[in-house]
Parts: C-alpha cells; sequence; structure tokens
C-alpha cells in the first residue's frame, strides 16, 4: 500500500558535500558561458555565409574560391556546434564520478 502523505518526508537529505556542490555549480555556470559563445559564433557565421552567398548568386561575378572558403568554414562551425551541443552526458569538465567513459 503506498505511503500517505502524512507518511512521506517533506525533505530528502542531501547527498553531496558543500564543495560538491560549489563543483557542479561552476561547472554549469562555464557550460552555459561556453555555450552560449558557441551559438553566438555559429549564428555568426551562418549570416555571413548566407548574406555573402546571396551577393554572390546576385552579382555573378564567377567568384567561386571565396564561396567555396565561406562554405567550408560554414560546416566546420555548424559541425563543431551540434558536436559539442550533445548533452548526452552531463557533468561538465571532470564529469561524474560514475566511471563510464565519455
Amino acid at each position: 500500500m503506498p505511503d500517505s502523505p502524512q507518511t512521506m518526508p517533506i525533505n530528502i537529505p542531501s547527498e553531496t558535500t558543500s564543495e560538491q556542490d560549489r563543483k557542479t555549480a561552476g561547472q554549469r555556470r562555464v557550460n552555459i558561458i561556453w555555450e552560449s559563445t558557441q551559438a553566438a559564433i555559429a549564428i555568426t557565421v551562418t549570416g555571413a555565409t548566407l548574406y555573402v552567398s546571396a551577393q554572390l548568386a546576385l552579382k555573378d561575378a564567377g567568384q567561386t574560391a571565396a564561396f567555396l572558403l565561406l562554405s567550408n568554414a560554414f560546416f566546420l562551425v555548424i559541425g563543431f556546434y551540434f558536436g559539442r551541443t550533445n548533452h548526452q552526458r552531463q557533468g561538465g569538465v571532470g564529469g561524474d564520478t560514475s566511471g563510464s567513459s565519455r
């Protein structure tokens, strides 16, 4: 029979120390800064690539080398962005102590 609301504890005691809490809070802060920076770079590169591609398409000056360089940079940045923002495993630098490999 399930516990009645009167017998369930109101607060569950913490299983971590205050130093572990500080470490994970610091990791979350660094992760937020890093992911925000990556998002800003990805948006900037995407916008610049779209703008230059549109300009080259409208002018049709035959500048394919510039377009290829820019498109390669675009795919490199986007590939790293989506590769880095894989949230399969949380924990940031150091990860957790479960022993599983990254």
